[in-house]
């Protein structure tokens, strides 16, 4: 009876696992929902991580045309937006960033390469053809991780350009809490308690605001979501963001 007991439990525990994975599954591949599901329990596990406005992030697992923008705190900043999502993230990256042993992932994840030395031109039409075909597309537009922390380094335009051509909704993330290590990798296996604040999408289609106006608007939003101090950088001449 004993061992019946057990087999019983071991395949109700199999069973919601599978139903989990499925539910999360936005490929219909298998693979998706089962990285999600390892994203979500090493977000929790490691990072301990919170979300807030959980009332502000689309259920479906294809929302539609959308750009998540977040500010920098580490490296792993996209590992925990995307824990909190439902849907699938493409997200924006530099270039620099791109190491040898994470190329699988980088295809399978569909990763848009920034090139920061060369102009952005090129990961740009890719995020446009990206958003023309319905998807969501995560951007960086500090383009940098926030250094020295708890500040907002200024933004990249190509926010800004992207909302207006595209006229796409844009959900901004604030990330807290997150470690503070000497590289951007580091903070993958540091553990940490990290918070994710949604806010309410904003429709820019809806105003008047040109690519420049609706970039500073979301830096403006930003500080003072976080009371944290703009940055000043002379090198704020940037056209796109990871």
């Amino acid at each position: 009876m004993g061992w019946l007991i057990l087999a019983l439990a071991l395949w109700i525990a199999w069973a919601g696992i599978a139903w989990r994975i499925w539910s999360l599954d936005v490929r219909n591949d298998g693979a998706s929902g089962f990285i999600l599901l390892l994203c979500r329990a090493y977000s929790r596990l490691v990072h301990r991580l919170r979300v807030e406005g959980r009332e502000n992030i689309p259920t479906h697992r294809r929302p539609g045309t959308m750009i998540i923008v977040c500010n920098h705190t580490a490296g792993v900043d996209p590992v925990l937006v995307q824990a909190a999502c439902p849907f699938e993230i493409t997200w924006m990256m530099a270039e620099d960033m791109r190491v040898g042993w994470g190329e699988p992932f980088w295809r399978y994840a569909g990763i848009l390469f920034v090139d920061r030395t060369a102009g952005q031109k090129m990961a740009a039409r890719q995020a446009l053809r990206h958003l023309e075909q319905g998807g969501v597309i995560g951007m960086f537009p500090e383009g940098r991780i926030e250094r020295p922390a708890r500040h907002i380094q200024p933004f990249m335009h190509g926010i800004g350009l992207l909302a207006m051509r595209m006229k796409a909704p844009v959900l901004p993330i604030l990330i807290e809490g997150t470690p503070e290590t000497d590289t951007a990798w580091q903070s993958l296996w540091t553990r940490s308690r990290a918070t994710v604040r949604v806010m309410p999408l904003i429709r820019y289609d809806k105003t008047d605001l040109k690519a420049a106006q609706i970039t500073e608007d979301l830096r403006q939003r930003f500080a003072r979501w976080t009371g944290w101090p703009l940055a000043d950088d002379a090198s704020d001449g940037r056209s796109s963001g990871e």
